[in-house]
């Protein structure tokens, strides 16, 4: 089994990437050997005092990834007075950058120079799903930093009111398949949404329903209490499932039992090779947890950066 899991990273690094630009399993083991174990360690110490770092991270991980692959643009901070991926509109609830700058100073300290902040943030991902009680697994490693990040290009993240098909073209262009987004969509296990993520399902749906019709209406009455049309709270949310500091497969019971929050989640039962595999995830956490190893490897296996910054909020 473990044979065949190294084979299929080796076939998915292979396969990723243009020549002079493969991601290695063992990339640091002779310029940085201790580099997982610190940037775990910062992980976990973060994790200690807030319960929501692991969701946290892994959003700021995905959000990385899908604009100019996983180059750790969303980390950087304005300069210039150019607006930077992080002043862009689905990014602005992104938080815990933190923990990524932590990390980054741990590992700068015995290493100086040598491991990328898209490297941090996609270490720390993983590290981030195992403290919230996932599965672990070997992260291709040898990313670079991009110098460019732009909050035009956020309006490419998949969004809350996305339909299946609207999915499906957003994934594709990053090389992901349906499968990919059915188990990636997992992560929303993780985490909390604010009213104006999900408010679009609760009133004025359309013009023959006020509610979204896929919503449970129990489920529709409990969300219209916490976010009220007329609302100005811009804190104002529900957790994404009942165990939101919990990597389960919670998420998927959800999606059948039509409480979920987001209209892209709802649209995974709206094609039957979708639905199958969301019925399948929410028989099984094993199943579950295998498809959602290998598509996070996909994905965070998309690159694009030229440098190994030394500040993970500005480039060199």
């Amino acid at each position: 089994m473990a044979a065949n899991i190294a084979f299929f990273i080796a076939l998915l690094i292979w396969s990723a990437f243009p020549l002079g630009y493969a991601l290695s399993l063992n990339y640091y083991e002779k310029t940085c050997p201790d580099a997982e174990f610190i940037i775990a360690k910062a992980v976990r110490e973060a994790f200690e005092k807030d319960k929501t770092v692991p969701a946290a991270v892994l959003r700021m991980h995905f959000h990385d990834c899908f604009i100019r692959g996983c180059d750790a643009s969303v980390l950087l901070d304005t300069d210039g007075g150019s607006k930077v991926e992080k002043s862009g509109l689905p990014n602005l609830s992104l938080h815990a950058f933190y923990v990524i700058d932590d990390a980054k100073k741990a590992v700068e300290a015995a290493c100086p120079g040598i491991v990328s902040c898209a490297d941090v943030l996609a270490l720390a991902a993983r590290d981030a799903v195992v403290l919230a009680g996932g599965p672990t697994w070997d992260v291709p490693k040898g990313r670079k930093d991009g110098r460019t990040s732009l909050a035009s290009e956020t309006l490419q993240l998949p969004a809350p009111t996305s339909n299946l098909s609207q999915l499906q073209q957003s994934f594709a262009q990053k090389g992901l398949n349906l499968g990919d987004l059915v188990a990636l969509s997992g992560g929303h296990t993780l985490g909390f949404s604010h009213c104006s993520s999900f408010q679009n399902r609760l009133y004025n749906f359309d013009a023959t329903h006020d509610i979204d019709p896929s919503v449970n209406p129990s489920f529709a009455t409990s969300l219209r209490r916490i976010c009220p049309a007329q609302s100005n709270s811009k804190n104002a949310g529900v957790s994404m499932d009942p165990s939101p500091t919990s990597f389960d497969n919670t998420y998927y019971k959800l999606i059948i039992q039509q409480k979920v929050l987001f209209s892209s989640d709802q649209a995974l039962v709206m094609a039957p090779s979708a639905k199958s595999l969301v019925y399948k995830f929410a028989t099984s956490k094993e199943a579950f947890y295998e498809a959602f190893v290998k598509s996070v490897i996909k994905m965070s296996s998309l690159t694009g950066g030229q440098e190994v910054r030394k500040n993970c909020r500005k480039v060199n």
